[in-house]
């Protein structure tokens, strides 16, 4: 019988760290002269890099490039970010607020007086309040879109808008529709079970009953999630990613591991 010994980390000792060095982000606006860097040195723990991304992502700026290193449990990441014209990020509240944002999980969050100074700034884009949204993941094949398109057509419904994200062998996707006839999202719940089921079996007509997959209808609801930062989620929880062999796949907590967790 086989013995094996795995390193543990304890969960409060990693906290610890944290709290003892929190995330320091710094905005340069010298470097470069076509976008500003933001600059992110921190302990390296489960999920931080998508956190980072994502409050980005909610302020609907544009991230170029993006350039890690990783040391042990530290790493910092340099991300070249403009707004959706090209600009730098020249305002000091947005300045102050990503700065709060990305330090927000250890902190306390933003404080009220900075959220009120960005006002519109901070408030994602993008997110429509008039149509239903339908999302999915699942495996990547040619004609898909064709195949969905055809489908909603079928069912009576109009496409607004559409947006979709590949890696590897898998897909996933917002569409946002709205009913044919008489405009606006779907709200009767008979008429949401039909669109699902009909989707779920455009969805399965070419997969195997092992892959993964999923159809999920929302309605508008007050505080919706960014499009972008959606499909980060989505795709994070298709967990289409390498898994870490120095992580705890239970507790995913760090565990002597020097790659940097997203």
């Amino acid at each position: 019988m086989a013995i094996s010994y795995q390193h543990y980390v304890d969960p409060e000792y990693e906290s610890l760290m944290e709290r003892i060095h929190p995330p320091r982000v710094s905005i340069d606006n010298k470097t470069c002269q076509d976008c500003t860097l933001v600059k992110v040195d921190s302990v390296n723990r489960h999920g931080i890099l998508l956190e980072m991304v994502q409050v980005l992502t909610d302020l609907d700026l544009v991230i170029s490039k993006s350039y890690i290193s990783s040391d042990g449990g530290w790493f910092m990441d340099v991300f070249h970010v403009t707004d959706q014209l090209g600009n730098k990020i020249t305002d000091e509240s947005l300045i102050h607020y990503i700065q709060q944002a990305i330090c927000a999980s250890k902190s306390g969050g933003v404080t009220k007086e900075v959220e009120s100074c960005v006002k519109g700034e901070v408030r994602p884009r993008h997110v429509s309040t008039e149509h239903t949204a339908i999302e999915m993941t699942l495996r990547d094949r040619p004609g898909l879109m064709s195949e969905i398109a055809a489908a909603l057509y079928q069912l009576g419904c109009n496409v607004a808008a559409a947006v979709a994200w590949t890696h590897n062998t898998r897909v996933a996707c917002i569409i946002y529709v709205e009913e044919g006839l008489k405009g606006g999202a779907i709200t009767d719940p008979n008429r949401l079970a039909q669109v699902q089921y009909h989707m779920e079996n455009v969805v399965g007509a070419h997969h195997e009953n092992w892959e993964r997959r999923s159809v999920r209808l929302t309605v508008p609801t007050a505080g919706r999630t960014h499009t972008e930062r959606r499909l980060h989620q989505l795709m994070y929880a298709d967990m289409d990613y390498e898994q870490c062999r120095g992580c705890d796949g239970c507790s995913r907590q760090w565990s002597g591991c020097g790659k940097t967790h997203v």
